[in-house]
């Protein structure tokens, strides 16, 4: 695997709280899978983990050169942990359509957070071509 696209943000977790206080339901939901928000919910720091899940999916598409526009949903990238608790992304929809033209076959992600900040970086790595 070599290593073809870094990508990283950086989130105020207020600014999360305030989304989801002046949205609700409908900004979570269009923003986080239900396997986020229940992860997220089971959690002591809620609003945390969503704002490093979100900071993720950011990274993610500024490492894809996409930015979120078109047909890319929010939703469309995933970040759940594994059972030794690493983060790990899926793609779906649109997002895994763009890294398949970009030859992108896994993300890798690292997040942290405090209360006030949550920052996230991803690399794309994609097979070792043989020539």
């Amino acid at each position: 695997m070599e290593i073809v696209a870094h990508g990283i943000d950086l989130v105020d977790c207020p600014r999360i709280a305030q989304m989801a206080e002046r949205h609700g339901e409908r900004f979570i939901d269009r923003v986080f899978t239900k396997a986020e928000q229940e992860y997220a919910k089971s959690t002591k720091n809620e609003i945390e983990k969503l704002a490093g899940r979100f900071a993720a999916k950011e990274a993610i598409l500024k490492l894809m050169g996409t930015g979120w526009r078109g047909k890319i949903a929010w939703t469309d990238i995933e970040v759940v942990n594994n059972a030794m608790g690493q983060p790990e992304v899926i793609l779906a929809g649109e997002v895994k359509e763009i890294a398949e033209k970009l030859g992108i076959s896994h993300v890798s992600v690292s997040i942290t957070h405090t209360a006030n900040f949550a920052i996230a970086s991803a690399v794309a790595l994609a097979q070792n071509k043989h020539r």
